[in-house]
């Protein structure tokens, strides 16, 4: 098992990674077609850097501007763990979407863990309350929904000190996910959630506005509005097997096409548990903007939904 502690930079499944060789050649083109769909300077509100209140004055001095690279992450099928088969041929990708920040590298830190067998030694179902709103998200590491307390219990009970937590979306629940990335309220109520209304929202924004002032811009960014967006649209289109042949059609009514068709959001999260930080001791291994979200694009019946929690122990 792998483990990234970052919410910019994950693993692909080797699943995801063997088909996309298989259909691109790489990972590379992949990952481009979501860094299309969210360009950079998008006019994104997590990068409006004012507006966040949790940052000290000095902090928003050096605090990157990179909703694209969270939202590519979220929506590109990046994990922050996998598992791997290490008998199979072939590399792991740790994809880092937001490396660099003013030139200078950014430092990434993984865990991995080997094991040759695991075992499921414990399972609940935890019930989390979530709004009347059709899209929502909720960050499962609040206090008060109590998950982390539970999760935190079984690892306790079981003695487990090198093993799984997985979350995935109760068998009934459909039109929601589960991803982990940083939970920070305009990035999730504001920019996500105009995403899954409409995925091609800020690469469209982006091209409008060139359109509407193209002196404004460089001769780069018409290319961009031009030729890279219809391009890399059809691309990602043509991957997931969507049939939508005219990008003129699919920018008018795109809108309409649910994220789920668009993106590949997930119903189960991985975390790794581990004793590195205290021999003896389990715990989850997690970066320190890390945590799991429940995201949801309709309405919940009764406004909840059901999680299953199941704990392994790896030998």
């Amino acid at each position: 098992m792998y483990a990234s502690q970052h919410s910019t930079a994950g693993f692909l499944s080797q699943r995801l990674a063997a088909r996309l060789h298989a259909r691109f050649g790489g990972v590379g083109p992949y990952i481009d077609l979501f860094r299309t769909m969210f360009p950079e300077g998008a006019g994104y509100r997590h990068d409006q850097l004012e507006l966040r209140s949790e940052l000290a004055p000095e902090q928003k001095k050096t605090e990157p501007t990179n909703a694209d690279s969270h939202l590519a992450f979220i929506t590109g099928g990046l994990r922050a763990c996998v598992t791997d088969d290490a008998s199979k041929p072939g590399p792991v990708y740790l994809v880092d979407l937001d490396g660099t920040y003013k030139g200078i590298p950014r430092r990434r830190q993984t865990t991995i863990v080997g094991y040759n067998h695991e075992e499921e030694v414990a399972r609940i179902s935890i019930e989390i309350p979530v709004s009347a709103h059709p899209i929502d998200a909720v960050n499962l590491r609040g206090p008060k929904l109590g998950l982390y307390d539970a999760v935190g219990e079984l690892i306790r009970q079981h003695g487990v000190t090198k093993g799984r937590i997985r979350l995935e979306l109760a068998l009934g629940e459909q039109h929601a996910s589960l991803t982990v990335n940083e939970y920070e309220t305009l990035l999730m109520q504001h920019d996500l959630a105009e995403v899954l209304q409409h995925p091609l929202k800020f690469a469209t924004e982006k091209v409008r506005h060139v359109w509407n002032d193209p002196r404004a811009v460089p001769s780069k960014a018409r290319a961009y509005a031009k030729y890279d967006l219809p391009h890399a649209v059809n691309r990602l289109l043509d991957a997931l097997g969507i049939d939508a042949p005219l990008i003129e059609r699919l920018v008018a009514r795109s809108l309409e096409a649910p994220a789920s068709r668009f993106m590949r959001m997930r119903r189960t999260v991985d975390l790794l548990v581990s004793d590195s930080a205290a021999p003896g001791k389990g715990a989850l291994i997690e970066g320190t903007y890390q945590t799991p979200i429940l995201v949801q694009w309709r309405t919940a019946k009764a406004a909840t939904r059901k999680i299953e929690v199941a704990l392994t122990r790896f030998s």
